[in-house]
């Protein structure tokens, strides 16, 4: 029965392919699988990222449920974000060079003040582009520019570059396969882990389109959808599995699990692990 819901699965997604005039997965194939094992991490982007008070905010949740509770001080999750904006309107090197103070003190869940200290600020930087920007005629080149400048900034800085592959509209899902194909180029051109969220995204709606991952605008997440979103990086970035992971975010349990398995096999899949 498994099989053949599988088989069915796929079968799914390859008549969306062909309806579509392509494939539902980025055809270039990632040349990068692994960061190590990353504790601090800056996501830079829009809305995309700030939506339901905070998808980075999901991620440190989720890790906090799954590492040993003596090394969850290690774990730093930074967000900065401008609604609407592309790579291009934030300059990354101000919030990684010495002196920037970014980073430099947080709070406990118990509200005590903590000033960090540290070697470098991140371990790796999170970026992502405007929802169209990759894929656009007039900014797919700015998009590449930007790409390679902020991962060189990155590195300058000891920090690992990473691409937050974003979704396609709600009723434009050929977005799917060309956001997924200019995000991995550019990930492969910089020697960055690229998060395959938009694949991921198809992917839910390919086993189960009642499960609603969209703001009634079409395009930005619900919480779901930034709950997959969370569970995507959690496999990406940190290599960790979101299957059975105890934070929900407030969803029910049932849509909960089925998104963490979503992000596990989408992860697997795109990476070839």
């Amino acid at each position: 029965m498994k099989r053949f819901a599988v088989t069915v699965e796929k079968f799914v997604v390859l008549l969306l392919a062909l309806a579509l005039g392509g494939t539902a997965f980025a055809q270039t194939a990632p040349n990068t699988k692994s960061l190590g094992e990353p504790k601090t991490a800056l996501y830079v982007g829009n809305s995309f990222f700030y939506y339901n008070n905070g998808m980075p905010g999901m991620v440190g949740r989720m890790l906090s449920a799954v590492v040993d509770p003596q090394s969850r001080g290690q774990y730093r999750t930074t967000m900065a974000t401008i609604g609407g904006s592309g790579l291009d309107w934030h300059d990354l090197e101000s919030f990684l060079k010495p002196g920037s103070r970014v980073a430099s003190y947080s709070f406990t869940a118990d509200n005590k003040v903590v000033f960090n200290k540290f070697e470098r600020p991140f371990d790796v930087v999170v970026m992502m582009d405007c929802s169209q920007c990759p894929i656009h005629p007039q900014l797919k080149d700015t998009f590449h520019e930007f790409a390679r400048k902020d991962s060189q900034i990155a590195v300058k800085y000891g920090a690992k570059p990473v691409f937050f592959m974003s979704w396609a509209y709600a009723d434009k899902p050929e977005m799917t396969q060309q956001l997924a194909e200019q995000y991995t180029i550019a990930g492969n051109a910089n020697k960055a882990l690229v998060v395959p969220a938009g694949l991921a995204f198809a992917k839910a709606i390919a086993r189960d389109p009642k499960i609603n991952l969209y703001d009634p605008d079409k395009r930005h997440p619900s919480l779901a959808g930034s709950y997959l979103g969370a569970a995507t990086i959690l496999a990406a970035v940190y290599n960790k599995s979101p299957v059975g992971n105890s934070y929900t975010a407030g969803l029910d349990a049932a849509t909960a699990a089925f998104l963490q398995q979503v992000a596990a096999d989408t992860v697997k899949e795109y990476l070839g692990l």
